[in-house]
């Protein structure tokens, strides 16, 4: 009854005189259009292949307590006085191999650049400027921080944050995130944020990965007797403990092995780059490598569904190290399916989940935008 009376005795006032636009003050800064921003989240590369590049990277790398799930007190005379002496050298010798020399960068980075790209082409085509799209590795250049920085700075009160990574670990997804909501923290303005879950099971991304394989083997002079998809290794500890990576993992096979349509047993799947005396996710890669080539499965052909881009793990690690591993054993044809990278298969199915992801926010920044122009202040 209260609200009632009160509207009541306002009748004398007309609606034009409460509505009017209220003018910015002349000295308020100038602010952009609303927009929706996109960040894609890599992993991370070196600036360059010297030792001391390598070094930065590696201890950035290294001392992410989700990366390395040991004591400060224990990881750290080991970090700092054995492995970020010795490797660095190694790494950068392994990186050095497979380098872009034309743009001075890392396959990752240059790849990375090439999806974030693509991704925006299609938002373009289908919502015109209303999706802005940047990319970003969590270790190394160019940084998570600014990258929102940036896409803030263009009027993106609202950010979609896209780790790319197949299958979720807290290895990888989540400490991508992690330095998301650092800058977020630090930020007196924040902008909403959203984040795209793993995709490991998503019938587009398994669709990509079989055409890739058709593809690739459609042009070989032979027909491989296994494929071996290869992830990314993970201590066992980490799977013992909740990490749902193992499993996202070999579900992301058996669907490529049933998408595919071959006999059991022709897709098997593995896990490399492990490091340490711990145990590891099994079976190993090079170790399995070596018993098809013994059990007379002498022709291989070898992908990396774990990584969205190419990468030192896969052009060189998989390229070289398993590869000779396999045919020291015995084996006599070796073939890389190289990753998705910036395929229009891939960028089709990343600018899908994209869309989907921001179900809502697309479609209201028409109407933000048309409030903001009509009212005159955006503030």
């Amino acid at each position: 009854m209260g609200s009632a009376r009160y509207y009541a005795a306002r009748r004398d006032i007309e609606v034009t005189d409460i509505m009017l636009p209220i003018p910015k003050p002349a000295d308020h800064p100038p602010v952009p259009a609303r927009r929706v921003g996109v960040l894609l989240m890599n992993l991370g590369t070196p600036e360059a292949t010297d030792y001391w590049s390598m070094r930065r990277y590696l201890k950035e790398f290294l001392s992410d307590p989700r990366v390395i799930e040991v004591p400060k007190a224990v990881w750290w005379p080991v970090l700092n006085g054995i492995i970020l002496t010795v490797r660095p050298g190694k790494s950068g010798h392994a990186y050095k191999s497979i380098w872009n020399e034309e743009r001075n960068e890392s396959p990752l980075k240059t790849v990375t650049r090439a999806q974030a790209e693509g991704v925006a082409a299609a938002l373009e085509a289908r919502h015109g400027g209303a999706v802005l799209v940047d990319w970003a590795m969590r270790y190394g250049q160019p940084a998570v921080g600014p990258a929102i920085q940036r896409l803030k700075d263009q009027g993106c009160d609202r950010i979609l944050l896209f780790p790319l990574y197949p299958q979720y670990s807290a290895t990888t997804t989540a400490t991508a995130n992690d330095q998301a909501f650092r800058k977020l923290m630090a930020m007196r303005w924040q902008p909403a944020v959203r984040t795209v879950p793993a995709y490991h099971d998503e019938p587009g991304y398994i669709e990509a990965l079989a055409r890739s394989v058709v593809r690739h083997i459609a042009a070989l002079d032979h027909t491989p007797d296994v494929l071996l998809a290869s992830f990314h290794g993970l201590p066992k500890a980490y799977l013992d403990r909740g990490d749902p990576y193992h499993c996202f993992c070999v579900k992301t096979a058996r669907l490529l092995a049933e998408r595919l349509g071959w006999e059991p047993g022709r897709v098997q799947y593995s896990f490399q780059s492990r490091f340490g005396k711990a145990e590891w996710l099994k079976p190993y890669t090079d170790k399995t490598v070596e018993e098809l080539a013994r059990s007379g499965k002498t022709k291989i052909a070898v992908i990396a569904p774990g990584f969205s881009a190419d990468c030192v793990e896969t052009l060189e690690e998989i390229q070289f190290q398993v590869k000779d591993a396999f045919m020291a054993a015995g084996g006599e044809r070796f073939t890389y399916i190289p990753c998705l990278n910036d395929h229009p298969d891939h960028i089709a199915f990343l600018a899908d989940i994209v869309e989907r992801e921001l179900g809502g926010w697309v479609e209201g920044a028409g109407a933000r935008a048309a409030r903001d122009a009509e009212d005159h202040v955006t503030a």
